[in-house]
């Protein structure tokens, strides 16, 4: 099941075939539990180039049958339209009108991806060189980045808040009032190495870490992936396979959104509390 990160690269490296495990000792198959997982539950996941953040995405929405927004594939579809229709990717202001007539078709179920583009499937395209080499100036245009932003937050909504998104700033400006944010990273030497696995071992040493250097210098321009904002968990991938990466991802997940669940119960307990206390003085 391959997957992407925000600028389409493959993360076949943290792919797995065999079918999605249970997660062990999850909360939110607890009846205690169950209350914190009936109403909305979005999940944010950012990270670097390599963190496995795409793939392990994809597969904790499997596992939670939760919804599924690549927002990295929102951009390449529309750094496929702008080459296909034949727009300038250095054209700010035309790239940014392009966006706002994107006729996009993104489907957000995590097992069978759909990608379609003024009626034509684009899933293979847009993963061609042709693409990658013009998606870095596509994705920085600020306003074709806010244009895509508001179809990403009407995605959510429309998906009942019950979804799994991943991509550049999800966690900070996209998506800042999700349920569970979480920053995905993994260290360089790692991430290179993942990469290289990626691209099938062709790539000598400084040929990937002047890729992941690139794609790093790429992203930092858009938002700090180094560092957790706050309230936002971390989640180190670096010493983790895949297997553990999701089951450390679902933790955290299980663990905040219970947590927030029960702070919630909490207000909604004190409110009531002063209610009744301003009833019975008289107020």
């Amino acid at each position: 099941m391959p997957a992407d990160t925000t600028d389409g690269v493959r993360e076949e490296a943290l792919v797995k075939a065999s079918a999605p495990a249970e997660p062990a000792a999850s909360q939110f198959r607890d009846a205690d539990n169950a209350e914190a997982w009936k109403s909305e539950l979005v999940i944010a996941i950012d990270g670097p180039s390599g963190s496995g953040k795409s793939s392990v995405a994809r597969e904790v929405a499997t596992r939670l049958k939760l919804a599924y927004l690549d927002t990295g594939a929102m951009y390449r579809a529309l750094t496929w339209w702008v080459l296909e229709t034949g727009t300038d990717p250095q054209d700010a202001e035309a790239v940014a009108e392009a966006a706002k007539s994107l006729p996009l078709q993104l489907g957000t179920d995590p097992i069978v991806e759909t990608v379609m583009c003024n009626g034509v499937d684009i899933r293979e395209a847009i993963r061609s060189e042709r693409v990658t080499a013009a998606v870095s100036a596509v994705a920085s245009n600020p306003e074709a980045r806010r244009a895509l932003i508001a179809q990403q937050r009407l995605e959510i909504v429309s998906n009942s808040k019950r979804i799994v998104a991943e991509g550049r700033d999800i966690t900070t400006v996209v998506a800042p009032d999700a349920t569970v944010r979480i920053l995905l990273t993994a260290s360089e030497e790692v991430r290179k190495a993942r990469r290289g696995e990626q691209l099938g071992g062709d790539r000598t040493s400084e040929q990937l870490e002047a890729d992941v250097s690139r794609r790093d210098a790429a992203d930092s321009r858009v938002n700090n992936f180094t560092e957790a904002a706050e309230g936002v968990d971390l989640v180190d991938s670096t010493d983790l396979d895949f297997e553990q990466t999701v089951a450390e991802v679902i933790r955290v997940i299980d663990e905040t959104a219970a947590r927030n669940h029960e702070q919630k119960q909490q207000e909604g307990s004190g409110d009531s509390g002063t209610e009744d206390d301003e009833q019975e003085s008289g107020a």
